[in-house]
């Protein structure tokens, strides 16, 4: 396989770990927990798991394991750094005992029911190290709630003399490993199941998972491509860069892109359904910002909008309710009505606000919001082109202005949207030594007997070496809520906090980004050279902890 010199050089970087984990540990055990809200109900449907106390390793004596085999699974989207937790899994459970072995399930939870599999030595592992993807094993999005999966995993685990199981994933991978490692306890069959918190959108946080796996690279990826829009912009000074960013349920990723590149705008989801804004309130901002730098004389800027936006607008959300009710219960007469009279028949058949609404839609957002549905029916919101939406409605208001004098400008528009372009990337040396942290942890979890818990590392803005390495029960996190109209056990979602430390910094500086041209240009990752330059932790982590 042809490698690039960075390939070489980055296949050579050993990770840094926690200072705990550099010899033999021991557990130091803190109280017992709760979960975050529905307690009753939670404990109720894991009563095996529930209640269990944080963890933390701290330096401990040397003591002899007996042999054992772990499976590991990627589940989900793809996040830089996963390969490195597999190497730091690799790395824990070898030096507890060289005889151990790692098995892989392809192409993710799917492979544990369908028994694919391979083993993981040491000359794969070495091929993998600070990569990014998650191309060693593939990943995948079947969901484990089933017990006939849970049997059939368990048969090919038994067989395997698989003795742990570390699921790799987001929110719902890990509720999953939860409800898997439950049944495996009530059954007695002696498997341990532990989570690993991944997702570049960053909505898998909380006091214990400061941070999810991917979020540092994919926003320093993101961030970059940004700033060099941003100098593009401020070198031609004639368009307006409308950018979608990944983050379908939390605005985490625009957040930070925006405290490290300043643009003029950005829009976040929460602080609009906080607000109760309706799209003309967003499109009218978004205008009157751009009217205020044309009269300025610059007709240029950009605006940074999360992917889920259009879910996140109250008015907009009822529509869509009404919508996926409508055309669930009418398909067939709309699929026959012909095509150029769809949009007036869906407006007669809508109550007056909802009518309304759609029809001040352009056409193609129109047509998305009535004819493209997922299997379920629904909208399928992530193929809303918001960005278009934006700047085809904020041209639509300008172009009145123009004609009411109130506005004096040029208005063109440019649009784009990152998400591929960051899951994959190379980690960045901070996301390389965490999430190979996070691997080396759960290593350590397995060796303590653990089930049902999530590798934490804490205190992240602080050298690696001082970060705190632990567990925390996966139950902690869980609340109900209703998913395909039945209450279930599932992690609660970590949105962006309107009085948490990153958006109030972000707030403090929006007015004057937006009437300033104050562009900040990241530049591409570094990792080699300064530390401050090389290691840095995101704006969010910074702003959180205060440092």
């Amino acid at each position: 396989m042809t490698k690039s010199a960075l390939q070489i050089a980055r296949a050579a970087y050993q990770p840094k770990l926690p200072k705990a984990l550099t010899g033999a540990v021991m557990v130091k055990e803190g109280e017992p927990t709760q979960s975050v809200a529905d307690q009753e109900a939670i404990q109720k449907l894991f009563p095996n798991t529930y209640g269990m106390p944080l963890i933390q390793f701290v330096e401990g004596e040397s003591k002899e394991y007996a042999p054992m085999n772990v499976g590991v699974i990627l589940s989900g989207g793809q996040a830089p750094g996963g390969h490195n937790v597999i190497s730091g899994l690799f790395d824990g459970i070898k030096k507890l005992n060289p005889a151990n072995k790692l098995y892989g399930f392809i192409l993710g939870p799917g492979g544990l029911v369908d028994h694919k599999y391979m083993e993981l030595t040491a000359d794969i592992i070495d091929e993998y190290r600070n990569t990014g993807g998650f191309d060693i094993i593939g990943s995948g999005r079947t969901k484990l709630e089933k017990e006939d999966q849970f049997e059939k995993g368990y048969e090919i685990l038994k067989e395997l003399g698989i003795k742990a199981l570390v699921i790799i994933g987001g929110d719902d991978s890990n509720t999953n490993a939860c409800v898997l490692a439950e049944y495996y306890a009530a059954k007695n069959y002696g498997i341990q199941v532990i989570g690993c918190p991944k997702t570049i959108d960053g909505d898998l946080k909380n006091d214990m998972i400061e941070t999810s796996f991917g979020f540092d690279t994919a926003c320093k990826t993101y961030a970059e491509v940004i700033g060099n829009i941003e100098r593009d912009c401020n070198s031609a000074r004639k368009y307006w860069h409308f950018i979608k960013l990944m983050g379908r349920s939390a605005s985490h990723i625009a957040l930070e892109c925006a405290l490290q590149t300043q643009p003029n705008i950005c829009i976040i989801s929460e602080e609009v359904e906080a607000k109760n804004m309706s799209l003309d309130d967003i499109v009218t901002y978004i205008a009157q910002v751009v009217a205020d730098r044309a009269a300025a004389g610059n007709n240029f800027g950009t605006v940074l909008i999360p992917e889920g936006l259009i879910e996140f607008i109250p008015a907009m959300k009822r529509l869509i309710a009404e919508l996926n009710d409508f055309l669930a219960h009418n398909g067939e007469e709309f699929n026959s009505i012909k095509r150029s009279k769809q949009r007036d028949y869906i407006i007669s058949k809508l109550t007056p606000e909802n009518a309304a609404i759609y029809a001040s839609l352009p056409e193609g957002v129109a047509r998305q919001l009535s004819l493209d549905r997922d299997p379920h029916g629904n909208v399928q919101v992530s193929l809303i082109e918001t960005e278009k939406l934006l700047s085809e409605m904020v041209a639509t208001k300008l172009a009145a202005w123009k004609e009411e004098g109130k506005y004096v400008g040029k208005f063109a528009a440019q649009h784009h949207f990152f998400g591929y372009e960051g899951r994959c990337a190379a980690p960045s040396n901070f996301d390389a030594d965490y999430c190979y942290s996070l691997g080396y942890t759960a290593s350590m979890l397995i060796a303590n007997g653990k089930t049902g818990y999530m590798s934490s590392v804490r205190n992240t803005t602080a050298p690696a070496a001082e970060w705190i390495a632990g567990g925390v029960p996966i139950t902690m996190m869980m609340n109900m809520e209703r998913r395909h109209g039945e209450m279930k056990p599932v992690i609660q979602k970590a949105l962006v906090k309107l009085d948490g430390a990153p958006f109030k910094k972000f707030a403090a500086c929006r007015e004057a980004w937006a009437k300033e041209t104050a562009y900040v240009y990241p530049g591409p990752i570094q990792y080699f050279g300064p530390t401050e330059v090389c290691d840095e932790p995101t704006k969010t982590l910074q702003l959180e902890q205060a440092k």
